[in-house]
């Protein structure tokens, strides 16, 4: 390394007289500091004062000045010298030069750079070309000798090595990955490896390309690399292999993870002999806090959900998210099987601590179905939807509880499946028929409408009754086929009557799932068009707690409805929320009196008559179901009941049944 010693200007005048062109560079402010009269021909300028005013730094590529930064550190910790091919463009005119550099202290400290350009070269363009390429690429370009001891850098590579690093294998964090490209190198003759290394910005994955060749300088075997940083490579391919086995939300594993992973620990746990307990964890009425509360309220339950779980669960087993509300655990255990029921019941203690979520206090209960490997199943998939029918049981018995698979279980389902399969046989075969029971004028006993109630001709079973049926209906989403065909039978059978000369209301009820579907609204629409029938004389019957949801989709389906000018019913009034005074903001023309309080006429006599008085007020007309005696018609006579329904007057019957029944009805008087 050079220095400037206070005898300055006679340091100077004696390196003036050099031929070869010399200047001393200032890296810090990217100036000229001094050069002698062969440096000034070669940066074309005509005095050194003009020479020294320019700022090298407004033409300056990135590579360049990270270049140069490199060489001062190298200043700084050595008596560094380097020789390289270098292309300046004073005037804006390409000039190429050998130039070496050695570090040179300035008279205030500073660590500057010494520049002998040794000869001015005129190679091919192409190797001009390549020399600036390898100085600006972003590829790290790196020579070795033999046996690993580093021999050049390009600014990339240095830039991402510490200057201390002289040797590939002092890069590589797992030795036996520099062992394995060197045993490569030597076999074929050249390798391709993609490892971690260590850097300047830490620890980083790198793709590097190796190949065998000589030192142009000595002729000694070496080996040139090229590196490429593909961190953000690999850290996309992790996450992207996160999102495909992990659930966004929670972070647990999802569905694919379970039955990627979970078959091989079944497997484990067989040759360990330990039993493993599937537990299938849904939420009770989840979807009512999502539609009344919103999605990120939903969205943040689940979360605290899946901590709780893990936390209960702990080191004894996996939780996963399965999608939506479901939640699946995976359970090893060697003794008593007994820890298992111990886990179940941990979680419905752990979620009914209620949740604090957007201000609130939100109580989440859990229904939990239990299976065994191997006594339940012999794989995930078997496993999985047994403790999904142990889940359903658990609901049907009230929720928040666990229940077990059992073999009982599996038959039960059995019969569903069959039933289900008997269900899209009958519509097929058209095995459904519509029954008919009057809807009576309390007053004169005069048939004013007729409600219609399907019936399944079950050719080995003989008649089921729709309790049978239509749960599994609605269940297994077939509630819209049968729904369909009975609008379009009951449509027919109302125009059919008008005919007849007599402009009966048909009233139909709608489920839960037709219902909550817009596409109820074009489907009665288009049953009108099809048929004629007038609109007023069509009654959909649907339950009070379909109705008094919080529902968006709920509420345009009944304005749409209101619009088509059909009727709507309140079915079976008294059992649900029995909140008389909300059903004022729905365009609701009649109220069904439940068949329960008709039967226990004396206990409930005052609710009752408390509901036929407000729904007066409201201007509701009042249908009474279950009237078997006239003493029961009688006091609803008294008090003012509109129409009833019942034995009294006549059960449900065939449409040609029900005919015969209209021809005398206005002649009947059994007052």
């Amino acid at each position: 390394m050079l220095e400037l010693t206070s005898d300055l200007d006679h340091q100077l005048v004696l390196l003036d007289r050099l031929r070869t062109p010399t200047w001393i560079f200032d890296i810090d402010s990217s100036r000229i500091y001094w050069a002698n009269t062969a440096a000034l021909e070669v940066w074309r300028s005509t005095e050194l004062n003009e020479l020294t005013m320019r700022d090298m730094k407004a033409d300056m590529s990135a590579s360049v000045s990270r270049r140069l930064r490199q060489y001062q550190e190298d200043f700084e910790r050595s008596n560094a010298t380097f020789s390289e091919l270098w292309t300046i463009y004073p005037g804006g005119k390409p000039t190429t030069l050998r130039v070496k550099y050695t570090g040179i202290r300035l008279p205030d400290g500073r660590m500057a750079m010494f520049c002998e350009g040794l000869a001015v070269v005129t190679e091919t363009p192409e190797t001009l070309r390549s020399a600036e390429a390898l100085l600006h690429t972003q590829m790290m370009i790196s020579l070795y000798d033999d046996g690993g001891a580093l021999l050049y850098q390009n600014p990339a590579a240095r830039s991402t090595w510490e200057a201390a690093d002289t040797s590939l294998a002092s890069r590589f964090v797992d030795p036996e990955d520099f062992r394995q490209l060197r045993r490569t190198l030597v076999r074929k003759g050249e390798a391709r490896t993609v490892i971690r290394v260590r850097t300047t910005r830490g620890i980083r994955w790198h793709e590097i390309t190796a190949r065998e060749c000589r030192d142009a300088v000595t002729g000694s075997p070496a080996f040139l690399t090229s590196e490429v940083d593909i961190t953000d490579l690999k850290d996309t391919e992790e996450k992207a292999k996160f999102l495909a086995y992990h659930d966004v939300l929670t972070g647990l594993p999802n569905r694919t993870a379970v039955l990627r992973d979970y078959s091989a620990r079944l497997e484990a746990a067989r040759a360990a002999g330990e039993q493993v307990a599937i537990l299938f964890v849904d939420l009770d009425r989840f979807k009512t806090i999502n539609d009344s509360l919103g999605h990120f309220v939903g969205d943040e339950v689940l979360i605290e959900v899946a901590q709780r779980l893990k936390a209960v669960v702990g080191r004894k087993g996996l939780v996963a998210r399965l999608g939506g509300d479901e939640f699946l655990i995976l359970m090893n255990q060697s003794s008593s099987a007994s820890r298992f029921a111990a886990v179940a019941s941990g979680i419905v203690e752990a979620l009914g601590e209620p949740l604090r979520i957007a201000g609130r206090a939100l109580v989440v209960t859990p229904s939990i179905g239990i299976s065994f490997f191997p006594e339940s199943g012999d794989d995930i998939d078997t496993l999985m939807k047994s403790a999904d029918l142990a889940m359903y049981k658990a609901k049907e018995d009230g929720r928040n509880c666990f229940r077990y698979f059992s073999m009982n279980l599996q038959e039960q389902v059995q019969k569903r499946m069959e039933l289900e399969t008997d269900i899209q046989r009958a519509l097929r075969d058209g095995e459904f028929e519509i029954f008919y029971q009057p809807r009576v004028s309390a007053d004169d006993l005069r048939i004013v409408g007729a409600e219609a109630l399907i019936r399944w001709n079950h050719p080995t079973r003989g008649v089921i009754e729709p309790s049978e049926f239509i749960p599994l209906c609605e269940e297994t989403g077939l509630i819209e086929q049968v729904g369909d065909w009975v609008l379009g039978v009951a449509v027919d059978q109302q125009v059919h009557w008008r005919s007849m000369g007599f402009p009966l209301v048909v009233s139909i009820n709608l489920s839960p799932r037709q219902f909550k579907n817009e596409d109820i609204v074009s489907k009665v629409a288009k049953a009108i068009e099809r048929t004629g029938c007038l609109p007023n004389e069509l009654e959909l019957e649907i339950t009070e707690s379909m109705i008094m949801e919080k529902d968006h989709t709920v509420a345009r389906v009944v304005s749409e409805l209101t619009k088509l000018g059909v009727r709507l019913s309140i079915d079976d009034f008294g059992t649900g929320y029995s909140n008389l005074a909300s059903l004022q903001n729905f365009p609701v023309d009649s109220l069904k009196i439940d068949r329960s309080f008709i039967e226990n006429m004396r206990s409930n006599q005052a609710i009752t008559e408390m509901i036929i008085s407000l729904s007066k007020l409201m201007g509701m007309k009042i249908v009474a179901e279950g009237v078997e005696t006239y003493e029961q018609l009688n006091w609803l006579r008294e008090k003012g009941c509109q129409e009833f329904q019942g034995f009294y007057f006549s059960k449900p019957v065939p449409a040609a049944e029900f005919d015969t029944l209209l021809i005398p009805a206005g002649k009947r008087d059994r007052a």
